[in-house]
């Protein structure tokens, strides 16, 4: 065999190793994708699921003391929450003004709703009820949570009673339409910001849902449909 057969011949045996490694190198990312990929996000929510049952175990039904209230809708009790000392309750099913988002800055009636809460709640033992078929958790692992109060009211209730909240119509939840008419009781006796709250200066989801419309004054039309509670509405929540 002459030297240019033997070149050629080592020639071909790299070229076949090169096409052996590569296939063997896809045969290896099919398998990874197999074995690692998908386990990791079958995992992730495992771990969710994981997260809500043992948030129910943790807190439902469970006293605590108020240790903390950063604003209306957000407080602290005193159980400690993985890495941090307490745990923070995000309240189920109302919104209050904002006080410390650097988003919006203070929000009308932010300061009220803030103040109140920390007068009801600050230093109190209250009772942690939780959604049993919802998630326990929000985008920030704030939990989810009913405050019950001392009395026995609740604090998401009050806050809307009383005008310090609007009922959060973003989620639903199981007193989804108990909370729309209890906001709407506070609206109609113009109780709390509902006394001279403008649309604009409402949370932006909401004023996204109003829907608002304009005259030709540059006046805002509050909607027939936001305005008022039928009868029975009424009755259903007095009772």
């Amino acid at each position: 065999m002459t030297d240019a057969m033997v070149r050629y011949a080592m020639s071909r045996g790299r070229r076949n190793l090169v096409a052996v490694a590569a296939a063997l190198l896809a045969m290896a990312v099919v398998a990874l994708d197999h074995s690692c990929v998908r386990p990791a996000l079958v995992n992730r929510g495992q771990s969710a699921a994981s997260q809500d049952a043992a948030d129910l175990q943790k807190y439902e039904g469970k006293q605590f003391t108020v240790a903390k209230v950063v604003d209306g809708d957000t407080l602290d009790i005193d159980i400690p929450d993985g890495n941090y000392s307490h745990t923070r309750i995000r309240l189920w099913g109302i919104d209050t003004p904002e006080t410390k988002d650097p988003r919006t800055g203070p929000m009308y009636y932010g300061q009220e709703a803030s103040d109140f809460a920390t007068q009801a709640a600050l230093g109190k033992r209250v009772t942690i009820h939780l959604e049993p078929d919802r998630k326990t958790r929000d985008k920030y692992h704030r939990l989810l949570a009913y405050v019950q109060l001392p009395n026995g009211t609740f604090l998401n209730e009050v806050l809307l009673s009383e005008g310090y909240a609007y009922a959060d119509l973003r989620f639903k939840h199981s007193l989804y339409n108990k909370y729309k008419q209890l906001e709407g009781l506070a609206r109609k006796q113009k109780k709390g910001l509902w006394e001279k709250v403008a649309p604009e200066q409402m949370p932006q989801w909401r004023q996204q849902r109003l829907k608002l419309t304009t005259d030709g004054r540059g006046d805002h039309a509050k909607p027939l449909a936001e305005s008022r509670l039928s009868e029975a509405e009424t009755a259903e929540v007095n009772n």
